[in-house]
Protein backbone atom coordinates (compact mmCIF):
# COMPACT_ATOMS: atom_id res chain seq x y z
CA UNK A 1 0.00 0.00 0.00
CA UNK A 2 1.35 3.40 -0.95
CA UNK A 3 0.11 6.27 1.20
CA UNK A 4 2.25 8.88 -0.56
CA UNK A 5 0.28 11.43 -2.51
CA UNK A 6 0.97 11.53 -6.24
CA UNK A 7 3.15 14.37 -7.45
CA UNK A 8 1.16 14.36 -10.69
CA UNK A 9 -1.79 16.73 -10.66
CA UNK A 10 -5.05 16.11 -12.48
CA UNK A 11 -4.80 17.65 -15.95
CA UNK A 12 -6.93 20.76 -16.24
CA UNK A 13 -7.53 23.56 -18.75
CA UNK A 14 -4.64 25.64 -17.44
CA UNK A 15 -2.20 22.74 -17.93
CA UNK A 16 -3.48 22.19 -21.48
CA UNK A 17 -3.07 25.87 -22.32
CA UNK A 18 0.41 26.03 -20.79
CA UNK A 19 1.53 22.95 -22.74
CA UNK A 20 0.18 24.31 -26.03
CA UNK A 21 1.77 27.70 -25.36
CA UNK A 22 5.17 26.12 -24.71
CA UNK A 23 4.96 24.43 -28.11
CA UNK A 24 3.46 27.35 -30.03
CA UNK A 25 5.97 29.91 -28.77
CA UNK A 26 9.00 27.69 -29.38
CA UNK A 27 11.29 28.45 -32.29
CA UNK A 28 13.33 25.34 -31.53
CA UNK A 29 13.23 22.21 -29.43
CA UNK A 30 15.51 19.41 -28.35
CA UNK A 31 14.76 16.30 -30.39
CA UNK A 32 15.58 12.87 -28.94
CA UNK A 33 15.79 9.86 -31.25
CA UNK A 34 17.11 6.32 -31.02
CA UNK A 35 20.42 5.90 -32.83
CA UNK A 36 19.94 2.90 -35.15
CA UNK A 37 23.59 1.88 -34.97
CA UNK A 38 24.06 1.94 -31.21
CA UNK A 39 20.52 1.77 -29.80
CA UNK A 40 21.35 4.70 -27.53
CA UNK A 41 19.28 7.87 -27.28
CA UNK A 42 20.66 10.81 -29.23
CA UNK A 43 19.60 14.43 -28.78
CA UNK A 44 19.90 17.40 -31.12
CA UNK A 45 18.34 20.81 -31.56
CA UNK A 46 15.82 21.39 -34.34
CA UNK A 47 13.74 24.30 -35.58
CA UNK A 48 10.00 23.79 -35.06
CA UNK A 49 6.76 25.18 -36.36
CA UNK A 50 3.23 24.07 -35.54
CA UNK A 51 0.79 22.49 -37.94
CA UNK A 52 -2.87 23.55 -37.80
CA UNK A 53 -3.80 20.72 -35.42
CA UNK A 54 -0.95 21.53 -33.01
CA UNK A 55 1.51 18.85 -34.16
CA UNK A 56 5.09 20.12 -34.23
CA UNK A 57 6.79 20.12 -37.61
CA UNK A 58 10.54 19.94 -38.19
CA UNK A 59 12.68 20.48 -41.28
CA UNK A 60 15.76 18.25 -41.33
CA UNK A 61 18.59 17.30 -43.64
CA UNK A 62 18.87 13.73 -44.86
CA UNK A 63 22.56 13.99 -44.02
CA UNK A 64 21.90 14.41 -40.29
CA UNK A 65 22.03 11.52 -37.86
CA UNK A 66 18.62 12.38 -36.38
CA UNK A 67 16.95 12.13 -39.82
CA UNK A 68 18.54 8.74 -40.42
CA UNK A 69 17.33 7.65 -36.99
CA UNK A 70 13.74 8.80 -37.67
CA UNK A 71 13.74 6.91 -40.97
CA UNK A 72 14.55 3.68 -39.09
CA UNK A 73 12.42 4.25 -35.98
CA UNK A 74 9.66 6.85 -35.84
CA UNK A 75 9.66 7.07 -32.03
CA UNK A 76 10.93 10.41 -30.78
CA UNK A 77 10.65 12.89 -27.94
CA UNK A 78 10.95 16.65 -27.94
CA UNK A 79 11.66 19.01 -25.09
CA UNK A 80 10.08 22.46 -25.25
CA UNK A 81 10.78 25.36 -22.90
CA UNK A 82 13.64 27.75 -22.37
CA UNK A 83 15.28 28.29 -19.03
CA UNK A 84 15.16 31.89 -17.93
CA UNK A 85 17.15 33.63 -15.25
CA UNK A 86 17.91 31.81 -12.06
CA UNK A 87 17.31 28.13 -11.51
CA UNK A 88 16.65 26.50 -14.91
CA UNK A 89 14.53 23.83 -13.24
CA UNK A 90 12.10 26.44 -11.95
CA UNK A 91 10.90 27.26 -15.50
CA UNK A 92 8.11 25.39 -17.30
CA UNK A 93 8.99 22.66 -19.77
CA UNK A 94 7.17 20.05 -21.78
CA UNK A 95 8.44 16.65 -22.88
CA UNK A 96 6.42 15.38 -25.81
CA UNK A 97 6.48 11.73 -26.84
CA UNK A 98 5.63 11.48 -30.50
CA UNK A 99 5.63 9.45 -33.67
CA UNK A 100 7.46 11.08 -36.58
CA UNK A 101 5.71 11.05 -39.96
CA UNK A 102 7.76 12.00 -43.00
CA UNK A 103 5.93 14.38 -45.33
CA UNK A 104 6.07 13.45 -49.01
CA UNK A 105 7.40 16.33 -51.10
CA UNK A 106 4.65 15.80 -53.70
CA UNK A 107 1.76 15.99 -51.20
CA UNK A 108 -0.58 18.89 -50.48
CA UNK A 109 0.51 18.63 -46.86
CA UNK A 110 4.06 19.50 -47.96
CA UNK A 111 2.94 22.78 -49.53
CA UNK A 112 0.94 23.75 -46.44
CA UNK A 113 3.78 22.83 -44.07
CA UNK A 114 6.39 24.57 -46.23
CA UNK A 115 4.35 27.79 -46.07
CA UNK A 116 3.85 27.69 -42.30
CA UNK A 117 7.50 26.79 -41.73
CA UNK A 118 8.68 29.74 -43.82
CA UNK A 119 6.30 32.02 -41.89
CA UNK A 120 7.91 30.88 -38.63
CA UNK A 121 11.50 30.65 -39.95
CA UNK A 122 11.98 32.98 -42.94
CA UNK A 123 15.75 32.36 -43.03
CA UNK A 124 15.09 28.70 -43.83
CA UNK A 125 14.29 29.89 -47.36
CA UNK A 126 18.03 29.52 -47.98
CA UNK A 127 17.85 25.70 -47.73
CA UNK A 128 14.20 24.60 -47.46
CA UNK A 129 14.11 23.33 -51.06
CA UNK A 130 17.46 21.51 -51.04
CA UNK A 131 16.79 17.95 -52.26
CA UNK A 132 18.12 16.30 -49.10
CA UNK A 133 15.83 18.29 -46.78
CA UNK A 134 12.44 16.98 -45.69
CA UNK A 135 9.68 17.68 -43.20
CA UNK A 136 8.46 15.45 -40.40
CA UNK A 137 5.24 15.93 -38.44
CA UNK A 138 5.78 14.92 -34.82
CA UNK A 139 2.40 13.44 -33.98
CA UNK A 140 1.84 13.73 -30.22
CA UNK A 141 1.21 10.53 -28.28
CA UNK A 142 1.35 12.05 -24.80
CA UNK A 143 3.37 14.54 -22.81
CA UNK A 144 4.80 15.34 -19.43
CA UNK A 145 4.42 18.96 -18.34
CA UNK A 146 6.44 20.46 -15.53
CA UNK A 147 4.59 23.73 -15.17
CA UNK A 148 6.78 25.03 -12.34
CA UNK A 149 7.50 23.91 -8.81
CA UNK A 150 4.91 21.35 -7.67
CA UNK A 151 2.94 21.52 -10.94
CA UNK A 152 3.47 18.25 -12.83
CA UNK A 153 0.93 16.86 -15.31
CA UNK A 154 0.56 14.02 -17.78
CA UNK A 155 -1.27 15.09 -20.94
CA UNK A 156 -2.85 12.92 -23.61
CA UNK A 157 -2.65 13.50 -27.34
CA UNK A 158 -6.19 14.93 -27.11
CA UNK A 159 -5.06 17.42 -24.45
CA UNK A 160 -2.46 18.73 -26.89
CA UNK A 161 -4.63 18.96 -30.00
CA UNK A 162 -5.53 22.46 -31.14
CA UNK A 163 -9.28 22.98 -31.33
Amino acid sequence: MNDKPSVIRETDGDARIQARNLMNKAAHAALAVIDPETGFPSVSRVLVAMDADGAPVILVSGLSSHTKALMKDSRASTLFGDPGKGDPLAHPRLTLRCSAERIDRQSQAHDRIRTLFLDRHPKSKLYIDFPDFCFFRLVPLDASLNGGFGRAYILSSEDLRML
